[in-house]
């Protein structure tokens, strides 16, 4: 049996349209922040004038294509003139505010409602009003809910007798609405709004209004500190990133110096050969600010390091290097070999009788690039790895930097046996993982 379709009544219509209104403008907003040059707008309170032109198009195309739907559809939940237009007077000034206005209103006025461009532009030119006036940090903090917390305000407002600039904005809001709907009752022709005879129902149309404008303002300052949360976590990163890498220069000049100590004397010559390489490879150090390189200059690096302990070590120490080509041009963090190498000439042959060997190999497997340093020293007991990984400064440091640079992505592992050597291997994804925002 076929049923009478049902509509809605008036009033459930008028309800209906505030809340599409209020999603409309909610999608708005959401989605300008999606544009790198919108966001970057809205971070910077200095605005030039192409980025307020920016910030005009972005929100003056879509609503006035809404006000035109309006007009020629009757869809009325499509037209958000004044609150397009206070809103941009509120973020980008009252000039840009004007202009958006015009453009919300030409629809509207094409229709004959010759009413709308006056009342947008004033819309504007109120919001760039209320901006040149106060702290801009209390724009950015009207939020819809601050309806829920207007006693609070209103009483701080007369309990410190200043003005509050929360309920000046809210005020700002109903005010609007109040002129348009006195003017569109007046003359109903004129000025298009949304009214019903019902006053919960007006009261519901003035409080949409301010959610309307609220709504993107809270959308736009969530991205904004998710922005400067995203800044302090580079800045954070970044120093981090080189207080490790710090560690490593004092740590390899100590152990250089204390070996020239001993062999001043008995071996001089030795001792002004190592103290010439260290000071042509201090110089490279130095002059390098890279965070980043590639394994190939990496590699050479620790070629001028093994210059130093080859002279200190003389024919003990051999030197073997099995490297993949297609791993020579992956990037890599700086100085993050030269303290495994170091590690291995410390702990695996200054106290070893007789000739040593450190191969020094890299390959790829699927996704990651392996390095792996490999030395036939005294090796380690795998009960004594986590303490050297946890109180040594050398693999502390390679441990710590792999772990900020690439979480899970990047792993250091340290093997070894007593009397046969040890293994410190490296992982690290093969392309190119680091993100703009720490090597910028």
């Amino acid at each position: 049996m076929l049923q009478e379709p049902k509509f809605l009544s008036a009033d459930q219509f008028l309800l209906t349209t505030l809340v599409v209104k209020l999603a409309a403008m909610a999608a708005l907003a959401t989605m300008l922040t999606r544009y790198r040059r919108f966001r970057h707008i809205l971070i910077f309170e200095q605005r030039n004038w192409p980025d307020r032109l920016v910030f005009a198009l972005g929100l003056a195309i879509p609503i006035t294509a809404g006000v035109a739907a309006r007009v020629l559809l009757n869809y009325d939940a499509a037209d958000l003139t004044l609150e397009g237009a206070l809103l941009a007077g509120l973020i980008a000034g009252p000039y840009t505010g004007a202009i958006v206005g015009l453009s919300l209103s030409m629809p509207a006025f094409a229709a004959g409602e010759y009413g709308a461009p006056f009342f947008a532009v004033g819309c504007g030119f109120a919001g760039g009003g209320i901006r040149e006036a106060c702290p801009k940090e209390d724009i950015w903090s009207f939020s819809p809910f601050m309806i829920f917390s207007l006693p609070r305000h209103v009483w701080r407002m007369v309990r410190d007798m200043e003005v509050n600039w929360q309920v000046m904005l809210l005020l700002a809001a109903l005010g609007l609405e109040f002129i348009r709907q006195l003017v569109g009752r007046e003359y109903p022709l004129r000025l298009f709004h949304l009214s019903s005879p019902d006053r919960w129902l007006t009261l519901m149309v003035y409080i949409a209004t301010v959610l309307i404008v609220s709504t993107p303002i809270k959308i736009w300052n969530n991205a904004r500190i998710e922005h400067r949360l995203q800044e302090q976590e580079k800045l954070l990163l970044a120093a981090k990133v080189e207080a490790l890498k710090s560690q490593i220069n004092p740590h390899f000049l100590f152990n250089t110096l204390t070996s020239v100590s001993s062999l001043i004397r008995s071996q001089p010559e030795t001792a002004r050969a190592v103290i010439q390489k260290l000071s042509g490879l201090l110089r490279t150090l130095l002059q390098s600010q890279q965070q980043f390189v590639t394994l190939r200059d990496e590699l050479a690096a620790i070629d001028e390091y093994l210059d130093i302990e080859v002279i200190r070590f003389g024919s003990r120490l051999r030197v073997r290097k099995s490297i993949a080509p297609e791993t020579l041009d992956i990037i890599v963090p700086s100085l993050l070999l030269q303290p495994l190498v170091e590690n291995c000439i410390k702990h695996g042959f200054a106290r070893k009788v007789g000739p040593g060997t450190i191969t020094i190999r890299s390959r790829r497997e699927r996704d990651l690039a392996i390095i792996e340093i490999e030395d036939d020293g005294l090796g380690i007991s795998d009960e004594r790895v986590p303490h050297a990984l946890s109180t040594g400064i050398g693999l502390s440091n390679v441990s710590e930097r792999l772990r900020v640079l690439y979480g899970a992505s990047g792993r250091f592992v340290l093997v070894g046996s007593p009397g046969k050597g040890s293994v410190a291997r490296v992982e690290l994804p093969f392309t190119h993982p680091i993100d703009d925002r720490i090597t910028a």
